[in-house]
């Protein structure tokens, strides 16, 4: 400030616009309001002869200086002419530094004229034409003072203005560069065929398909950034869930355009191209084909069964994994070595540049820490998701910060240091759901691997995935209804009971519900994991569909003994005729059940051609 007035937490701050006296800690988010409603704070005289100066509205006659701009008194001037510049004006009670453009609005002057800067007189001060131009050109280089002076605290913006920023954390942490990209070696690691096209700048149209927050999105911009910076190539970025077929057509055309005029190539990243319809989809064929547009979509769900088959024989798929724990662990460092966040027991000081300006930033906030048991709990609850890890990196500090606060509030305390502990992560990042889509693919995924481990008579893994099913949100009744199907197509004759337990475990699940009817799910699902197995009346009627399938000619007819005969004429025609009926025979009855040109087969043995 100037005057050079000392600020700390040990003494009242007084605000430079209303001279109300502030507790250090609250000064910053009383300027914002302050500042931008100057109609509600009155006016006052400056704490110090050389403090702040007053707030005045521009004269009507000055074409120079525009409305809310602050008034340079002439001992700010008479310093400036001394080549003695004047200390930024309210420099150091930036709330959000981040938000450079918006906050030294408030201090820099807007000019009229391109070629002049603009000044604000102090109330009574009479102008002359040549002063007014030097009060400008000493106001200039005072705004430009504070123009670096804001930039380098928004450099050195400690945890705290970040984390209470607008902006999630997830979306402040995305990478730019693949050095920064962590978890998707085997897609875009040294030696692999994408790295080296993107490092030769020749960029495929892709199809990203992987779990939410395993980096598509943030690859995506990887691959924009480093194809913008040869100028040759544009990023347009669009989302299936709010775009239309007409926008579409729109950035294809503007595509067109700026291939046959400019030469320069567009890439058109589609997030959830799976919400396209087929018909939607069509619309990039002929332009992906001929190159107008290189086609980058992503989706969590199958491109096999979501995207056109013939969008998909012009892309390559990219398979992206679900983030490691390590992944994530390193996703985490990075993101509090960033933000200078402490972990006790590593050392990032050679990662942060402490210097005296970020002192200055930090003196009136508290020092962040988080223990290293803390970022392996979120690598690990977050199931894969650098998203929902750096979101709840952020609402654990936040809540901590807000809860650190009331002990705060004394104007004679310093900041007290906020230790954020595994317990409040465990809080704030409760896995409240398990990655698991009922229409989707997982779907399918995971009621084949709960058939199979039946099959295999391991009841442990069986048990695991039912309950990967049930959290998920899956149906009880659809479960019921696979284990009445397997009930006879895996255990059959071996066991015949288990298809009445299928059956009584789908009325119970009918009657019952979730959650209640979960452990009878259970129960059915261990018993016929350990039940004996026998496959042979699932393959034998398999064999009969594929001799009925495969027969060449018409079927052959039943036998006239075989028949019913109700009727005399049908009795005349020989229905019925020869027919042995077996319970008037003691011994077996030796006849034809088949038609003539099936005598012999036994579909338990008999193997299609």
């Amino acid at each position: 400030m100037a005057g050079n007035v000392e600020v700390t937490l040990a003494h009242p701050v007084q605000c430079p616009v209303c001279s109300k006296d502030f507790v250090a800690s609250t000064i910053n988010a009383h300027l914002d309001t302050c500042l931008f409603n100057n109609d509600i704070c009155p006016t006052s005289t400056s704490i110090e002869d050389n403090g702040p100066p007053l707030k005045k509205s521009r004269l009507p006659d000055d074409p120079c200086c525009v409305p809310m701009s602050p008034a340079v008194n002439k001992t700010d001037s008479f310093n400036a002419k001394k080549g003695t510049p004047s200390s930024p004006v309210f420099g150091m009670f930036q709330s959000n530094r981040n938000k450079g453009p918006v906050h030294s609005d408030r201090t820099m002057f807007v000019s009229n004229k391109p070629s002049a800067s603009s000044t604000a007189v102090s109330k009574g001060t009479k102008r002359n034409a040549p002063d007014d131009m030097h009060a400008c050109v000493v106001q200039g280089v005072v705004d430009s003072s504070v123009s670096n002076t804001l930039k380098t605290q928004r450099d050195a913006t400690p945890a705290l203005t970040l984390f209470n920023s607008d902006k999630p954390l997830a979306e402040k942490m995305r990478p730019t560069t693949l050095e920064e990209y962590f978890g998707q070696n085997k897609v875009v690691g040294e030696h692999t065929l994408l790295r080296s096209l993107l490092d030769s700048q020749e960029i495929p149209s892709l199809i990203l398909w992987g779990p939410p927050g395993c980096g598509k999105t943030t690859l995506a911009h990887i691959i924009a950034s480093g194809s913008k910076k040869r100028g040759t190539v544009r990023f347009v970025t669009l989302s299936a869930t709010s775009t239309s077929t007409n926008e579409v057509r729109e950035v294809i055309k503007q595509a067109q355009n700026e291939l046959k005029l400019m030469k320069r190539k567009t890439i058109l990243f589609i997030d959830e191209i799976h919400r396209f319809n087929k018909s939607q989809q069509d619309t990039f064929l002929p332009h992906v084909e001929c190159g107008t547009v290189t086609l980058i979509g992503a989706t969590t769900e199958n491109p096999s069964f979501q995207v056109n088959s013939a969008l998909l024989s012009r892309c390559r798929v990219l398979v992206l994994e679900k983030l490691s724990v390590e992944a994530m662990a390193s996703i985490l460092l990075r993101a509090v070595t960033q933000l200078g966040i402490r972990v006790p027991g590593r050392d990032l000081s050679q990662d942060t540049d402490r210097n005296e300006s970020d002192a200055a930033a930090r003196r009136s906030e508290p020092t962040v820490s988080i223990e290293q048991k803390a970022l392996d709990t979120i690598a690990h609850l977050c199931d894969g998701d650098a998203r929902a890890g750096l979101n709840g990196l952020q609402l654990a500090v936040q809540a901590r910060v807000a809860a650190a606060r009331p002990s705060q509030s004394g104007s004679d305390n310093d900041p007290q240091d906020i230790m954020v502990l595994e317990e409040h992560v465990k809080e704030g990042l409760q896995r409240s759901h398990i990655l698991y889509d009922k229409a989707g693919e997982e779907h399918y995924n995971c009621i084949s691997a709960l058939h199979k481990s039946m099959r295999g008579s391991h009841d442990n893994a069986s048990l695991y995935w039912l309950g990967r099913m049930l959290e998920g949100g899956e149906d009880p009744l659809y479960v019921a209804r696979r284990l009445v199907r397997f009930a006879s197509e895996d255990v059959g004759l071996a066991d015949p009971s288990a298809l009445s337990q299928a059956v009584s475990t789908f009325q119970a699940c009918h009657f019952i519900g979730m959650p209640e009817c979960e452990v009878i799910l259970a129960q059915c699902v261990v018993f016929l994991a350990r039940a004996p197995k026998s496959v042979d009346i699932y393959k034998a009627y398999g064999n009969v569909k594929a001799s009925l399938r495969n027969h060449k000619g018409p079927l052959p007819s039943v036998p006239l003994h075989l028949r019913n005969a109700p009727t005399r004429l049908m009795k005349d025609l020989g229905y019925s005729k020869g027919y042995k009926y077996n319970p008037a025979f003691s011994a077996p009855v030796e006849q034809d059940y088949l038609p003539t040109e099936l005598q012999g087969m036994d579909f338990f043995t008999w193997n299609p051609a």
